[in-house]
């Protein structure tokens, strides 16, 4: 009989029992393994292990109630789904040191974000020139649809690009995405009519919305647990250099007006250099793993990590005891009693992260710097660009030390913080002499404190949360919630502005990102220093039913 107990309160755990079947007698042929938890975690004879991970055991559901998804489980008695013995895994593989670099494939997807950047960037100063020359010049109409059909499009791709990495991987859906990604942009620099410009703007942004769900899935399946939070975080920095090289790229307007012709042409060049680049790295062992395809995931870890880190990342994808048994997960099972508290809490933290004025910081800076003096629309949006980058930079060195959560409620505090001050500077009187410069750092302040965690951490929190059956699915949903608030709140933002003016606005993105803090505090689960696969296990367990299969027999 093999029996596999634990003891939640953290004294010792009986790993196992066994004895031999010819024998009657209690004691003969019995072997008994005791565990204690130290501080260095759990011990087996003073060795560092994973045993309690791999040795039968499996995550048990969480508690009862929305707070019991986030919180620590207990776990149940069933049986692991790895096929070898953790006694047979050498204590000194479990700690390997690797050998491997995941920063070029990193590099190589990250692509995908500059793209994401500079496609969402380049018709802002582009537009004038080519409304011109495609004679929509006094077509405010015909000039709204060459910017939002982006947006649709991204909406589209977002969506495809979940079920695309699910059926024929990650490096192949990016090979895939470059090709709307460079056509886009090859016919909207040779466009002669606004007829072909939407067209190949809705096909950029096609591209860019697959990329958007396709670059944080994949980095955060490639990056070892002790820097997931930091190359997460570079996704969002790449998006933000993205767009200061749509910014720069725009210089030469003003001395040659046909110039954003080649401000388009210019994105086919990392279009292609994606699709090179993917074309040579190394499938998601997580991926192949699902897939059943377990040699060329090992062959994809050594090229990852190097070969000394095969056996633990192996180990501990057999360890998550559910990618290589269930099947594929489709749209419905997003919505399912066991995912969809972690689904909803994915969109609702993309959803907050657009009401919480983003996009109308960004739109307003202009006129907001115009107010203080700075009559350059360059220096504005270069401005804003530098706080973007700088922020992102340092969320992405405290990522793994301070947690995603902890940054998440500073950042939306300080977004609060920043919005009550541009608020005021509108309209508290005492404060008129001064209304321009506190509107500068109001406005500096607030995509500061956006680019320390809201911009971010959800893109590179939610692959974490997820388990791998759903994935893929899961983040293009929650892009898609992205996608979808944010075309609808430039529709309508001048809109409400006009109506209830700005410094109401701001006050009611003020009181948006009050609330973020609050849900954030109750809701979202802190993944620092955490395997994917320990988190599956703890936020997505299998189903009663399904852990039955697992239990542990007396055979």
């Amino acid at each position: 009989m093999m029996r596999c107990a634990v003891r939640g309160g953290g004294a010792h755990v009986v790993i196992g029992e066994r004895r031999s079947p010819s024998s009657s007698s209690p004691g003969s042929g019995r072997s008994v393994v005791r565990m204690s938890e130290g501080r260095g975690g759990l011990c087996c004879g003073g060795v560092r292990s994973r045993a309690a991970d791999l040795a039968g055991l499996e995550m048990g559901r969480p508690s009862a109630g929305a707070a019991g998804l986030f919180r620590s489980t207990r776990y149940g008695r069933v049986r692991a789904t790895a096929s070898a013995d953790p006694e047979d895994i050498p204590s000194d593989k479990l700690q390997a040191k690797s050998s491997g670099s995941v920063l070029p494939y990193v590099g190589v997807a990250c692509l995908g974000a500059i793209l994401f950047g500079y496609h969402l960037g380049v018709v802002n100063g582009a537009l004038e020139y080519l409304s011109k020359d495609l004679g929509i010049a006094e077509n405010a109409v015909l000039q709204g649809w060459v910017v939002s059909t982006t947006l649709a499009g991204a909406t589209v791709g977002s969506f495809t690009g979940g079920a695309l990495a699910d059926k024929l991987g990650r490096t192949r859906t990016f090979i895939l995405d470059a090709i709307p990604l460079a056509v886009g942009a090859f016919l909207s620099a040779t466009a002669q009519d606004v007829r072909t410009m939407i067209i190949g703007r809705l096909l950029a942004g096609i591209g860019i919305g697959i990329s958007s769900a396709l670059v944080p899935l994949y980095i955060s399946e490639i990056s070892p647990t002790e820097i997931r939070g930091a190359l997460g975080t570079i996704n969002q920095l790449f998006i933000c250099i993205g767009i200061l090289a749509a910014l720069v790229a725009g210089l030469p307007l003003a001395q040659n007006p046909a110039w954003w012709r080649t401000m388009f042409g210019i994105s086919i060049v990392p279009s292609i250099l994606l699709a090179l680049g993917m074309a040579v790295s190394p499938e998601s062992p997580r991926w192949l793993f699902q897939q059943g395809k377990i040699s060329q995931a090992e062959a994809a870890i050594k090229k990852l990590y190097g070969k000394e880190k095969v056996t633990e990342v192996m180990y501990d994808l057999k360890a998550s005891g559910q990618g290589s048994n269930e099947p594929d997960a489709n749209w419905f099972d997003l919505f399912s009693k066991r995912y969809w508290k972690v689904v909803s809490v994915g969109a609702a933290l993309f959803l907050l992260q657009q009401l919480a004025g983003i996009n109308a910081v960004v739109y307003y800076s202009t006129s907001v710097f115009r107010s203080a003096g700075i009559a350059s629309d360059v220096a504005a949006s270069a401005l804003v660009g530098a706080a973007n980058v700088f922020g992102t930079m340092i969320a992405s060195s405290l990522m793994d030390k301070q947690g995603r959560k902890s940054l998440l409620i500073t950042s939306f505090s300080g977004m609060a913080a920043s919005m009550l001050l541009l608020s005021l500077s509108f309209t508290w009187k005492a404060l008129a002499p001064y209304s321009g410069t506190l509107a500068v750092v109001g406005t500096v302040l607030y995509v500061l404190s956006f680019a320390l965690g809201a911009g971010p951490v959800p893109a590179l929190l939610l692959p974490e949360i997820f388990a791998s059956r759903i994935r893929a699915k899961a983040v293009a949903l929650s892009m898609g919630m992205h996608w979808v608030s944010n075309f609808f709140i430039g529709l309508y933002f001048l809109s409400v502005v006009n109506k209830f003016g700005i410094s109401t606005v701001y006050l009611g993105f003020a009181s948006v990102c009050a609330l973020a803090v609050l849900y954030i505090a109750g809701n979202v689960v802190e993944t620092k220093g955490r395997s994917l696969e320990e988190i599956e296990r703890e936020l997505s367990p299998p189903s009663k039913a399904d852990a039955n299969a697992f239990l542990v027999s007396d055979q």
